[in-house]
């Protein structure tokens, strides 16, 4: 199983941007579907954003397409989310999350991965 660990959540102004990253470690030569969850203060965990460690595809929430970014850097074992445009409806604590192959379901499932990070605060203002 992998073990994930998120960096760089915040606290920026409405309209601002930032990078999350999720570094992936343990068995990471098995290909995965790693996706961003994000979850605000009595609220379902929502899918934001998923794409496959072994292709280029990728999937957004209506949300935050055009707004937001999923990016992969294999060699660092690193998935990125680049989020711009933020609105305060954005603030939420954001999760990284790993299936590993073969994926069941939806990629917005949260019940479909089987490792998780511990999150990481993203706090936009108004």
């Amino acid at each position: 199983q992998v073990q994930l660990v998120e960096s760089g959540g915040g606290s920026v102004q409405a309209g601002g941007s930032l990078r999350l990253s999720c570094a992936a470690s343990g068995h990471t030569s098995t290909s995965y579907r790693l996706a961003w969850f994000r979850q605000a203060p009595g609220q379902a965990r929502e899918g934001v954003a998923a794409a496959y460690t072994s292709a280029r595809t990728t999937f957004y929430a209506a949300s935050v397409k055009g707004r937001f970014t999923i990016s992969q850097d294999n060699a660092k074992n690193t998935t990125y989310l680049h989020m711009s445009s933020l609105t305060p409806e954005d603030t939420a604590m954001y999760y990284c999350a790993a299936a590993p192959y073969p994926y069941s379901g939806s990629w917005s499932n949260p019940d479909g991965y089987n490792a998780w990070g511990q999150g990481t605060q993203v706090t936009v203002s108004s």
